[in-house]
């Protein structure tokens, strides 16, 4: 072999690393073996980074492997096609799903790396109605919860490099979890009381030489604490400019719709499942909610929420925004029929826009409430949560007031001794009729003046027996009064006053949690109905059972309504007010039927103890002593106030007779 031949050899070889070195990327392809051409193309999918973007040009110094390797063209259009639906994060968009527990003292808790999100809740206290099943605020089966952004991507349109954006949600990729050290491998994980464990869970986009990079994510961060229902988490997002970029207003759109499971054996009319959620403004927060008991909807176009809630009668999810408002809002709740399991009840969904302000560096906090709706526990985290519960917020305020100041402490104060509920009701009833007693016995001795008078008042009623004399019948009747010292309104303001206590009371019973799942006596539950007899068929304003307490309730309040008719004078009735007072206990038969328990049970409570009141108080007030001091006050001159002189002025026109014109 001459010198020419092996310096010929040198210039051939070296072309060929020149050409293998410049030459475009499907020319390689082309040479690969049929071994390499026929790879499994879902393995290749996972692996597929995006190429590298510089002046809208592909960085020669990287090669773009995955899909892109293969020469078939099925294969590429394949790639082409998970880009447009994943856009950079198609390594992401396969894999396998992973769950992580975490268990604290209240609740045990399941995330998934599919959406890196809550994927259950179980409240560890409480159970179904039924006791069989935990109580379950969120499940994957029958939640959907995700963030959904604009991902950008590469595309080669003829000879130049431009970018493309698809909209994506986080629920459709693999997150990679990220444990502290200590639990590294673990997938389940307990955190005592006063502890609390943060990790992580990561969405990377593509890069090349098929690989994550790690530089660059979204990422979850949850915080669960060791003996509370609220968890913290953030939405922060690190240098992904050019890979993700907000929906039109710099924002990233929630979507949240839950099928809300059937906890309660009954709803509340007034305590039922609907929205709820707190708009704050500049200087003030309004509370309110979507209707209970229909279809509703309702789209705040300038709204900021500080929190938004999907609630049932006891318990409560509650996404709460620390560090920014959730605005725009839609709230929507309706029926529909939900997932193949009859133990669901009403539909929710919920859309909430985030801010994004910087792509690159941006932590949205958050907290989620998973937990019972009690007073206490929801007043402790100072946000105004326990609006949820129905105690009377609306006007009139005192209604509130009463609950949360007076009934709400005695009554947690007397539970925490540990007895029975049933017993918790009847001390509470009988401290509330001692603090009342002094209006009761006020109410009493005003009727017990309006008795003795009887037989005078029916004189005057002889005296004016035709209906048109009914002026003069009242003025007599009055004349009377006043001149005995007594005020016939005396006994009804007392009554007033003990009105929106047993109003505050009808809202505090049904919605009290404590009572939930409490027996006592016959009764199984006293925050649901007492039934001792399951009719054959359903009374229409009645039901298809037999509440004990509410009979008992009804008759006692019949009683009750026949005493106080025979201590009054039933000339100072209104025409039909008599069988309009038998009636209404009749419809509280219906009413209070399907009503909790424990309220009917302090009701008929408080009607016995009114008539041992009534039986005390008639032994000490003497009626002859009465009489007789009503007859003194007749004796004593009396000063017409200015007033009373008009009345007597503008009745006397009225009655004088009009003279004949000529």
């Amino acid at each position: 072999m001459n010198r020419n031949t092996i310096i010929g050899l040198v210039l051939i070889l070296g072309l060929f690393i020149l050409w293998g070195q410049f030459m475009p990327k499907e020319e390689i392809e082309t040479a690969t073996t049929t071994e390499e051409q026929t790879d499994d193309k879902t393995k290749q999918a996972k692996e597929s980074p995006e190429p590298n973007v510089k002046n809208n040009k592909p960085d020669e110094q990287v090669l773009i492997t995955g899909f892109e390797q293969s020469t078939p063209q099925d294969s590429k259009s394949e790639y082409q096609q998970l880009r447009k639906q994943f856009g950079v994060f198609v390594h992401s968009s396969q894999g396998d799903e992973e769950f992580i527990t975490v268990e604290n003292e209240v609740m045990k808790m399941r995330f998934t790396t599919k959406g890196g999100r809550v994927y259950s809740v179980e409240l560890k206290d409480y159970r179904t109605y039924d006791t069989s099943q935990p109580v379950i605020l969120f499940d994957s089966d029958s939640t959907r919860f995700g963030y959904i952004f604009n991902s950008i991507y590469p595309v080669l349109l003829d000879t130049i490099w431009t970018h493309q954006e698809v909209q994506i949600n986080t629920n459709d990729f693999y997150f990679q979890s990220i444990l502290p050290e200590a639990y590294s491998g673990s997938n389940s994980i307990i955190v005592s009381k006063d502890d609390s464990l943060t990790f992580k869970f990561r969405l990377y986009p593509d890069a090349s030489n098929n690989k994550i990079n790690s530089d660059k994510y979204l990422e979850f961060v949850y915080t669960v604490y060791g003996n509370q229902y609220m968890i913290d988490y953030s939405l922060n997002l690190k240098d992904l400019k050019g890979a993700v970029s907000p929906l039109i207003g710099d924002v990233f759109k929630l979507d949240w719709k839950a099928h809300l499971r059937q906890q309660e054996r009954t709803q509340d009319r007034l305590n039922g499942t609907t929205i709820q959620y707190r708009e704050d403004y500049e200087s003030k927060s309004e509370y309110d909610y979507l209707s209970e008991n229909s279809d509703d909807s309702l789209t705040i176009i300038n709204g900021r929420l500080r929190w938004v809630s999907m609630k049932q009668r006891f318990f409560a999810t509650t996404l709460i925004s620390r560090n920014s408002f959730l605005k725009k809002p839609t709230l929507i709740q309706y029926f529909e029929k939900a997932p193949s399991d009859t133990n669901y009840l009403q539909t929710m969904k919920v859309d909430l826009e985030i801010p994004i302000n910087n792509v690159d560096n941006s932590s949205s906090q958050f907290s989620f409430y998973f937990g019972p709706l009690k007073y206490k526990t929801l007043r402790s985290y100072d946000l105004g949560l326990e609006r949820q519960i129905p105690l009377g917020w609306s006007f009139p305020y005192i209604l509130s007031w009463i609950n949360r100041f007076a009934v709400i402490p005695v009554f947690d104060w007397l539970g925490g001794y540990g007895w029975n509920y049933g017993i918790v009701i009847l001390l509470l009833t009988i401290m509330l009729k001692i603090v009342l007693f002094p209006i009761a016995y006020k109410t009493y001795r005003s009727t017990a003046k309006m008795r003795v008078l009887k037989p005078e008042i029916d004189e005057i009623s002889k005296k004016f027996p035709k209906k048109e004399d009914s002026m003069k019948k009242q003025q007599a009747t009055m004349a009377l009064y006043k001149k005995a010292g007594v005020n016939p309104m005396a006994g009804c303001v007392p009554m007033l006053l003990q009105f929106p206590i047993l109003i505050a009371l009808f809202r505090f019973f049904p919605s009290s949690i404590e009572l939930r799942q409490q027996s006592f006596l016959w009764a199984h539950d006293l925050s649901s109905y007492d039934s001792i007899a399951r009719l054959p068929f359903e009374i229409p304003f009645y039901g298809d059972h037999v509440s004990l307490f509410t009979l008992l309730m009804t008759v006692s309040t019949i009683i009750y309504t026949w005493m106080n008719n025979q201590m009054m004078s039933s000339s100072q009735q209104m025409p039909g007010m008599k069988t309009m007072m038998y009636l209404m206990p009749i419809m509280f038969l219906g009413i209070f039927n399907n009503y909790a328990s424990g309220l009917s049970y302090y009701y008929f409570l408080a009607n016995i103890i009114t008539f041992g009141q009534m039986f005390v108080i008639r032994r000490t007030i003497n009626e002859d002593k009465i009489y007789k001091k009503l007859q003194e006050h007749k004796k004593k001159p009396k000063k017409q106030s200015g007033f009373q002189k008009r009345l007597d002025e503008a009745a006397k026109k009225r009655n004088k007779p009009h003279g004949k014109k000529k």
